[in-house]
């Protein structure tokens, strides 16, 4: 399967799902779903594999078993390289349109405890805001679970405190649908994106998870 970018009807889709989330709505349009989001979606992370490893497409199901909102169906379909590393990536696409970005997801208190050790620590702390910089000047949102305050032990008027509060580092850009997205070079601008988040993964890797 060859990648030649994201039709405009995948957003539409996502547009009519938002508005009816429904088991109809999903069976009329299953064939939108497939040749619009999920088939282009896997033709990407083929293409991109050899340099950023093997993805895998989430699931477009709601795990509604806990949750007060039953509606059945994910108004977003992601995707997700590096399941089995520290750091990975991520591309999303839905009714707002492409979405990319990466980071590390806090799989247990250890990690977070080494995470925030090393943001402060002055060498590697500064290190992470230098790495971080350029990557939200050039347009990525910091996300990430985070407590509310300063986590314990850490001072409130710590110079790193809004990093500090993070329990996990991601970082996320919202691209809309750009001139180049529905057409084979929207693998090169994202494989750009992805390579731009480097310095960060490279932080993670040495100070996180070594």
């Amino acid at each position: 399967m060859t990648f030649s970018g994201f039709p405009d009807a995948g957003p539409a889709f996502y547009e009519g799902l938002e508005a009816d989330n429904t088991k109809t709505y999903w069976l009329a349009h299953k064939a939108v779903y497939e040749s619009a989001i999920r088939e282009p979606m896997l033709a990407l992370v083929d293409a991109l594999a050899g340099e950023f490893g093997e993805a895998r497409l989430f699931r477009p199901y709601r795990d509604v078993r806990f949750s007060a909102d039953k509606s059945p169906y994910k108004t977003h379909q992601g995707a997700f390289t590096g399941a089995d590393t520290a750091f990975g990536y991520y591309v999303q696409m839905s009714a707002d349109g492409l979405a990319l970005g990466g980071g590390f997801r806090a799989t247990s208190t250890a990690v977070t405890a080494r995470y925030r050790a090393a943001v402060d620590t002055p060498g590697s702390g500064l290190e992470l805001e230098a790495a971080l910089a350029p990557i939200v000047a050039s347009g990525f949102d910091m996300l990430g679970e985070a407590v509310a305050t300063a986590p314990r032990g850490y001072p409130r008027d710590h110079p790193r405190i809004e990093l500090l509060r993070r329990k996990e580092l991601l970082v996320i850009q919202r691209l809309g649908m750009p001139d180049w997205v529905d057409t084979p070079g929207a693998a090169d601008q994202i494989a750009a994106a992805w390579r731009s988040l480097q310095p960060l993964r490279v932080w993670v890797d040495q100070h996180v998870f070594s």
